[in-house]
């Protein structure tokens, strides 16, 4: 078999491939945080603000836009004055939730590690 075809028909290392997009998308830690604070169940705009220190609001609305774009997360609207939003993952959305929960716990992990190898680069760079 063709590598351009496995195991989907995509290949993430081919210019054009489609997956980039994908890739791209995943790649903004607006997108994993978001992701991962909605892990555990629905939340409103206000309490995605809370919980996503430093994030704006345009930047939260951006994000929350493109995942429901991409059908992670649904948003749903109540009917009520003032207006009542929550998002929520969905199952797609909940997959990718369990994947990026590995990264977050590898990286918690491994802070101590890499802080580390950064101090001895920029050692290097001073002594050089």
């Amino acid at each position: 078999m063709d590598s351009t075809c496995e195991p989907y028909g995509y290949d993430a290392f081919r210019r054009t491939c489609p997956s980039h997009a994908v890739l791209e998308m995943l790649s903004s830690k607006w997108v994993y945080l978001t992701v991962s604070a909605l892990r555990h169940g629905r939340m409103r705009n206000g309490e995605l603000a809370r919980k996503l220190e430093g994030i704006t609001p345009k930047m939260l609305t951006q994000t929350l836009r493109v995942l429901e774009r991409d059908g992670l997360v649904r948003r749903q609207v109540f009917p009520v004055i003032p207006p009542h939003v929550e998002y929520e993952l969905t199952a797609l959305g909940q997959d990718l939730a369990g994947l990026l929960d590995q990264i977050r716990s590898w990286s918690e992990r491994h802070v101590p590690e890499i802080r580390n190898a950064r101090l001895i680069a920029e050692r290097g760079r001073e002594v050089a």
